[in-house]
């Protein structure tokens, strides 16, 4: 597992390297790059380590790692996935520049459908049944997560690796309120204020941008 993700990260940022240098975009020197490899390999091999020492890596684990390896792929390095984020910027123009925008919306919508079904299995394997009502409340949670990972009210932006990095803030929100003792009504409404928050930053921002 750490052999597969360090040989991934290595060919990720030194292909990611190449190009920038052959379109003239390089901003940062080759000793300030091989040390941002040098931490970003460091941090994967103690999270690992850490994780041997106690059960091992989890199942749940190696799945999010293959899913946000295909679909960085799919989004930074296919056509689909530029015309993904150009119909999420801006629906019209798409159509006009020549792209089937119906084709795009019913492919993302099958999508999210398979991943849909995954998390129902696998959060149905963690619960040991299979209730209906099991995951009521989590798509307040999702939407904020994709937020608070940088994506756009308006569309167009995000990244994967921004997204699960907003799980894991409000996975970590959601555990430390739990912790304390915090209601279930005012972990709403805290979650809600959280999402406010994300939303206005980034308005805010587009205005000054703008």
């Amino acid at each position: 597992m750490a052999i597969i993700l360090v040989s991934f990260i290595v060919f990720y940022e030194v292909n990611r390297r190449k190009q920038d240098f052959k379109y003239g975009l390089i901003t940062t020197s080759l000793n300030r790059f091989v040390a941002k490899l040098v931490i970003e390999i460091g941090i994967i091999l103690f999270i690992l380590y850490w994780l041997s020492l106690y059960k091992g890596v989890p199942f749940i684990l190696i799945i999010l790692t293959i899913l946000v390896i295909f679909y960085t792929f799919i989004t930074q390095k296919t056509t689909l996935g530029r015309s993904i984020y150009a119909f999420g910027g801006n629906e019209r123009a798409t159509k006009l520049s020549g792209i089937n925008t119906n084709r795009i919306f019913f492919l993302v919508y099958v999508n999210m459908g398979i991943l849909a079904a995954l998390a129902g299995i696998i959060f149905s394997g963690r619960l040991n049944a299979a209730a209906p009502s099991a995951g009521s409340g989590l798509e307040l949670d999702a939407i904020a997560s994709c937020y608070i990972g940088g994506a756009s009210a308006s569309g167009g932006v995000g990244t994967i690796i921004g997204a699960i990095i907003g799980g894991l803030v409000m996975g970590i929100l959601n555990n430390g309120m739990s912790i304390m003792g915090i209601g279930i009504d005012w972990q709403q409404a805290i979650k809600g204020m959280v999402l406010l928050v994300a939303v206005a930053f980034d308005i805010i921002s587009r205005k000054k941008k703008g």
